[in-house]
């Protein structure tokens, strides 16, 4: 017995690696020579192309393509209908196996519902991409992209709130972390970026909502 869950109406090629507690949902594909790390979740309708790697507890939602070049990090969120790409200027007529593009996604970075991600950048960690951006250009870590085409309007944190700098210094209102921007280089000051999460940190228990209106 596979110690991941798949679903049986989702395929699962021969030669794809998944981890354990990772659950592929309904008419799924995971081609060969796929690497899937523990503990993911892939919606319904979605696919792993060919020598995709992507990381652990990661979140992919429904109607997710994540194609061949693509590399995905840990604790990646994908939203629904996200679009990845991995050739620039593809045409029916030129075969371009073979030259794809590396997109990379770094820990911890989300992308919007119906967002597209034009392929051959990176998007830092934590990076926020709104639903419906268009992203062509690398986001650095913490950036918030939101636009057609998508522009750095913002840092957000790791908890996924806007961080408000007054000077160098801003305060995630969730986790009361603190983060430095420093000519355009964000860090959190009281957490490594690679740290995972502290287990009283790792569930939410107010919405945005109430955070934005000071509940």
């Amino acid at each position: 017995m596979s110690d991941y869950f798949q679903h049986h109406t989702a395929v699962i090629d021969a030669g794809a690696e998944i981890g354990a507690g990772t659950k592929i949902w309904h008419f799924s594909h995971v081609c060969e020579g796929a690497k899937i790390g523990s503990d993911c979740s892939f919606g319904q309708n979605t696919m792993v192309g060919s020598g995709v790697v992507i990381g652990n507890n990661v979140k992919v939602q429904n109607n997710v393509a994540i194609y061949t070049g693509t590399e995905v990090e840990d604790d990646v969120f994908l939203g629904p209908s996200c679009v990845l790409t991995n050739v620039t200027n593809p045409r029916s007529q030129v075969i371009r196996r073979g030259l794809y593009e590396t997109t990379r996604i770094r820990r911890g970075a989300t992308v919007g519902a119906n967002a597209t991600i034009v392929c051959g950048i990176t998007l830092g960690r934590y990076a926020f991409v709104a639903a419906g951006a268009v992203v062509v250009r690398d986001i650095p870590d913490y950036g918030f992209v939101m636009g057609v085409p998508g522009r750095l309007s913002g840092w957000m944190s790791r908890h996924g709130h806007l961080l408000r700098f007054e000077g160098e210094e801003a305060v995630c209102p969730e986790s009361g972390f603190r983060y430095r921007n420093q000519d355009g280089i964000v860090s959190c000051l009281d957490l490594d970026e690679e740290a995972p999460l502290p287990q009283n940190l790792a569930t939410g228990v107010k919405t945005y909502d109430d955070f934005k209106s000071g509940l």
